[in-house]
């Protein structure tokens, strides 16, 4: 890892949930806020004093409406834009949950099996880290944008592939 990470602090902490329940993953769509427009897991910023796995409960319930159950956190995500903005983000995956699915002012919820997971309309990064999360890895990454455009990536996973991690870090 080179020293500029090394030194690296983030603006802001979030975190993001993706619920994966037979053989399907739940996405949104962001209808405000950083990405919009773009498709994502639900997230959002950590409040202050809050626990990211706290956040990520909250934020879940928020944009879509359900409680998500038994999550595990699979990885942190460091982002680093041109304009000066940083943003640390801890990822979980959840197996089930309970509520009712609605659509919100924030997201509009989607279910996508697994194997058409929209890439082309997420964030760039997201096809480094997140197909090695559904099989159950484990990873640190760090991403230089610049606007929409991914810059820079260093994926590390925790063990290397194959991935056979429980997804704790």
């Amino acid at each position: 890892m080179d020293d500029f990470w090394n030194q690296w602090q983030p603006r802001e902490r979030a975190t993001l949930c993706f619920v994966i329940h037979s053989g399907q993953i739940l996405l949104i769509r962001k209808k405000r806020g950083l990405g919009a427009g773009k498709i994502n897991g639900p997230g959002g910023r950590i409040e202050p004093g809050e626990a990211p796995h706290d956040c990520a409960v909250r934020e879940t319930q928020e944009e879509v409406g359900i409680t998500p159950s038994d999550l595990k956190s699979c990885g942190e995500l460091h982002f680093q834009f041109a304009d000066g903005y940083s943003l640390h983000c801890t990822v979980f995956t959840a197996k089930s949950f309970s509520g009712t699915l609605i659509e919100t002012d924030e997201a509009l919820p989607i279910w996508t099996p697994i194997e058409a997971i929209p890439y082309h309309e997420m964030w760039a990064d997201d096809i480094h880290w997140l197909p090695g999360v559904i099989e159950g890895g484990s990873f640190r990454a760090y991403f230089h944008f610049d606007g929409d455009t991914m810059v820079s990536k260093a994926v590390h996973w925790h063990p290397p592939a194959p991935f056979t991690a429980s997804c704790e870090i």
